[in-house]
């Protein structure tokens, strides 16, 4: 099953979020206990007007002036209690539900940075990023009120069938024998209710998707005059996300109005059944009245369930959504005996490789085998599709073979932590990503312990240092979201300049010139064959021309390595690379 569409039991939900207050249990227990001198007053107070009543009824002689000053007193000082109570279950009961939620949101996030790209091929960023966002700030409020509401409707009905029971036990049982029926018609509304909100939920997702789609694409709109299209796209998946809160809303106010009902047959039964006690003389006014504002108070807890219900609710479906991100598998992980990858030499070996694409299984790579020698420049060309950037991927284990081994100085990769097999490892790809910041910022995140000096001599090595100096405010100029204040040669030469800080032995370069002008990609050209001095290199390039000088160039195809050799052997052989260099300088 997806785990972005898993399902999961109340047993289970709560099973897995329990964890999380243990760090707080003290704060839990303090809390209960507010809980419990919250409802001290509105216990008491029944017994005081019963009292009083009864007394002045039938022994008004004895509730002098000193007894009704000692009641007010005794009342009077509970309430000072409920207050400060009140204060903290306020205070420190939502702060604890915010290290909660803040908890479960490094937890979530820490695992997003595990997940391979498989999860993110298959997954909407808006999704992902409704699920720790949205969906947690729900959780913050279930996870201070859900055992809060609970304890204080358990104490509350416990006590209160108790002293009910006392005064009579037939109008009690009359009384809560409505209860049961009540629980469980609000249980099956409530699973409706649960089935809703997590259809809103995911349909949040999709919009937010939608709509982070259209506005970083807003320069391909735009050149194709498609504002049009996007509003009517974007009115489509509104109007869906305006049914499904429609839906939701039916089912609360249907949830409403049943409790509503019950409550009106619980104050029936106290109205009739009471009155026939009382006119029987079975019961004292006195206690017909407490016996009254003790079923307000039992109605009164029943309503705040309810309107905790939709929070519940909620925040169920926040733990749901939260949980489906955690049990997304880890597919590429570091095996039991990893080791540490110090200084290798960038011995690079594929044998016997095979590799499917695990959400599709298509097969890209079967039983390849090459040799890459320390230091040697290696340049794979070929047709769209032939495997040449998921060979690439292999290496730096973003995905992992489905049969054969890669190894790295002799040695399986997979014997190797992945974070120091990566870190030997610079990629410097078409599609540059740069941050939202500053030129320096970027920079430095190839190794953000460097200095200052560091950051501007990998700049300068990268050809990157005079144009920096140009920008408004040099090395601190903001690039904007993913660098878009830029041109695609200086973006490219900033990611050259962040692999040159890193300064890893093998670098990969996946068509890192095919998307710039001839300018720029001269001066990139120029860049990377600096980076390229002393490491073992493989280049993937469209522009045939950038690798005419590589120490080896192979032609990779769906049936593997078909030819390989230096720029003038494969000419002289007069087969697919003299067709594919002969077809790109006739198109130039």
């Amino acid at each position: 099953m997806n785990e972005q569409s898993k399902t999961y039991s109340t047993k289970e939900l709560f099973r897995r979020f329990f964890p999380y207050y243990k760090p707080y249990w003290r704060v839990i227990v303090l809390d209960l206990c507010c809980a419990a001198l919250t409802c001290a007053a509105e216990l008491v107070l029944p017994m005081i007007i019963r009292y009083l009543t009864n007394t002045g009824l039938t022994h008004l002689e004895t509730l002098t002036l000193t007894v009704v000053l000692r009641l007010a007193v005794l009342y009077a000082g509970l309430r000072v209690i409920d207050a400060l109570a009140a204060y903290y279950m306020a205070y420190q009961g939502h702060v604890m539900g915010t290290y909660i939620e803040t908890d479960m949101r490094k937890d979530a996030y820490a695992h997003l940075q595990q997940l391979s790209f498989t999860y993110y091929n298959n997954t909407k960023i808006g999704q992902i990023m409704g699920r720790i966002t949205n969906d947690l700030f729900d959780v913050t409020e279930f996870s201070h009120h859900c055992p809060e509401e609970f304890f204080i409707a358990a104490v509350k009905t416990v006590v209160s069938f108790v002293i009910l029971s006392q005064i009579s036990l037939p109008l009690t049982v009359l009384v809560f024998l409505v209860v049961p029926v009540m629980t469980v018609v609000s249980m099956r509304l409530n699973m409706k209710m649960r089935s809703a909100f997590a259809k809103q939920r995911h349909q949040t997702g999709e919009l937010n998707a939608r709509i982070e789609d259209s506005l970083l694409g807003q320069k391909v709109v735009k050149a194709f005059t498609n504002e049009d299209l996007e509003i009517g796209r974007f009115n489509e998946e509104n109007e869906t996300f305006f049914r499904m809160k429609r839906d939701t809303y039916r089912y609360m106010a249907a949830f409403q109005i049943t409790v509503r009902l019950f409550e009106g047959i619980m104050y029936l039964v106290v109205l009739l059944a009471g009155g026939i006690f009382l006119v029987r003389r079975t019961i004292q006014p006195g206690d017909l009245v407490a016996y009254v504002l003790y079923v307000s108070t039992l109605i009164a807890t029943i309503r705040r369930i309810i309107e905790f219900a939709e929070q519940f609710q909620r925040g169920m479906t926040g733990i749901e959504r939260f949980l489906q991100i955690m049990d997304a598998d880890i597919e590429i992980f570091d095996e039991p005996d990893a080791r540490e990858l110090e200084s290798p030499k960038g011995d690079i070996e594929f044998r016997d490789v095979s590799f499917a694409y695990p959400d599709d299984h298509n097969i890209v790579l079967r039983h390849l085998n090459l040799r890459i020698r320390p230091g040697e420049k290696i340049a794979i060309v070929g047709p769209s599709g032939g495997g040449k950037t998921t060979l690439c991927n292999l290496i730096p284990r973003f995905y992992d073979v489905s049969d054969g081994m890669i190894l790295l100085d002799g040695e399986d990769i997979r014997h190797y932590t992945l974070k120091s097999l990566r870190g030997n490892i610079g990629m410097v790809q078409q599609d540059v990503y740069l941050f939202s910041g500053t030129v320096y910022e970027n920079i430095a995140y190839g190794r953000p312990e460097a200095s200052r000096e560091d950051v501007m001599e990998a700049a300068r090595r990268a050809g990157a240092d005079a144009f920096i100096e140009t920008l408004p405010n040099g090395y601190d100029t903001y690039i904007g979201e993913r660098g878009v204040k830029l041109s695609g040669g200086q973006k490219q030469r900033i990611s050259i300049a962040r692999i040159f800080l890193k300064n890893p032995p093998i670098i990969l370069l996946d068509e890192a010139t095919s998307a710039l002008d001839n300018e720029s990609e001269y001066e990139v050209a120029k860049s990377l064959a600096e980076l390229s001095k002393g490491r073992t290199t493989l280049t993937i390039a469209h522009r045939l021309s950038s690798i005419v000088h590589s120490d080896r160039i192979l032609v990779l195809t769906d049936d593997g390595i078909e030819e390989e050799g230096t720029h003038d052997e494969l000419m002289a052989k007069q087969n697919l690379y003299y067709r594919f260099y002969t077809r790109a300088n006739e198109i130039r």
